[in-house]
Formats: structure tokens, C-alpha cells, sequence
């Protein structure tokens, strides 16, 4: 078996399946992406909750809204003076296809995915995600967490992304469900376990991590 389909397996029976991504709806799931650079969820959460009170959680009313109207729902997401106008635009783009995700979506990934990072405030990352989780298209996505395991591990000694993406892909079926799960699981190893300051005595993967081996006696 290859190394991350272990880890898998492994993460899968310590932490059971996590049942990402949390949020009602395939709209809501890109509203989330678009916030959360930069906070916690919970804050997205409130976010969303404010807009979805408001009347706001649909491509042509974010659209149609204001720039101070949206940024007094979702400054909770903080960098208010920047996540309303690209919620706004992003929307605006979506309304170019009558607010059918659809439609957005039934076009190639790859003309997708550049649709998605030619977006104002649209990483790699947020448009990976995106795309796995609203688009439903199988892709992995790579952040901070991913880099850090993958690097103690051994498994990787670059924080490119498309380098660390190109590497994971290349070694993991490529099924919708069981990259939604592997992505979650890496979260929440990582802030659980392979923290900035790491539980190794705890973890896992230590039997098969690089990181492990060097501490040990």
C-alpha cells in the first residue's frame, strides 16, 4: 500500500470519518471558501448565519447588495475592507451564468479552476477547494496543514502547492468521496497531533514519519 493511503487508513481509525465540508448548501460552500482565508470557521459560521438572516446567501442578492451592506454581515470573517468586494464579484461572475452553479461548473475543471483564479482573492487552494467540495470534481487540496505533515513525514521537502498537489495526486485514487475525507483527516491530525510543537508520542503515522525518527533516542 502506498504511503498516504496508510496515513489514511490510519487517520481514519483514530479520528473516524469527519463528514466535511459544513455547510447546507453548494452556495454556501463556496461563500465559506471565499471568507476563510485568514480566520477560523466558526467566525465563517456566524458570517454566513448573518447573510443567510439577512436574506443575502444567493448569487443576485450578494450581487445585488452593497458593499457596506455586505461587509456589516461578514465582518465577523474579518479583512472587512477586502472579503465583501470579492464576495460581491465573485457573485457578479456567477450571474454571468444566471446564478447556476450548474452551469459554472459543467465545464472543464481545468477551465474552471482558472475561471476560479482569475477571481479577485482566489488562491489555488480556495479554488481547489471549491472544486472539491461545491463542484464535486475530485481534486486534492493542499494548505498549511497538508505541507507541514507531508514534510515531517518525508514525503515531500517543497511547500509549493502545485508541486505538493502533483505529488499526492499521483499516489491516490482519484474518488471524490475519499479525498474530501483525506483532506478533513490532515486537518484534524494536524491540529490535534502535528501541531507547530508536534504530539509524536501520540501520533499515529510516527511509525512512519522521517520527523519521528530523527527525535528519537
Amino acid at each position: 500500500m502506498d504511503e498516504p493511503r496508510a496515513a489514511y487508513e490510519k487517520l481514519l481509525a483514530r479520528f473516524g470519518a469527519q463528514h466535511w465540508w459544513p455547510a447546507r448548501s453548494r452556495f454556501e460552500v463556496i461563500v465559506g471558501a471565499l471568507l476563510m482565508p485568514q480566520t477560523a470557521w466558526r467566525n465563517v459560521e456566524v458570517a454566513i448565519a448573518n447573510l443567510r438572516k439577512a436574506r443575502l446567501l444567493s448569487a443576485e442578492a450578494i450581487a445585488g447588495a452593497s458593499i457596506p451592506e455586505l461587509r456589516r454581515h461578514v465582518q465577523v470573517a474579518g479583512l472587512y475592507r477586502t472579503k465583501p468586494r470579492r464576495l460581491k464579484r465573485f457573485c457578479a461572475r456567477l450571474m454571468e451564468f444566471r446564478g447556476d452553479l450548474d452551469a459554472f461548473f459543467r465545464r472543464d475543471p481545468a477551465v474552471v479552476r482558472e475561471d476560479l483564479l482569475a477571481q479577485d482573492g482566489v488562491g489555488p487552494e480556495t479554488a481547489d477547494s471549491i472544486l472539491l467540495y461545491a463542484s464535486r470534481t475530485p481534486t486534492f487540496v493542499v494548505d498549511a496543514y497538508t505541507i507541514r505533515i507531508a514534510r515531517r513525514l518525508g514525503w515531500v521537502d517543497s511547500d509549493d502547492y502545485d508541486e505538493v498537489k502533483a505529488w499526492f495526486e499521483a499516489r491516490l485514487p482519484k474518488e471524490l468521496a475519499g479525498l474530501r475525507e483525506f483532506h478533513a483527516l490532515l486537518v484534524r491530525h494536524a491540529v490535534r497531533v502535528c501541531r507547530p510543537r508536534p504530539k509524536c508520542e501520540k501520533c499515529p503515522l510516527n511509525e512512519m514519519c522521517a520527523y519521528y525518527r530523527t527525535r528519537r533516542p
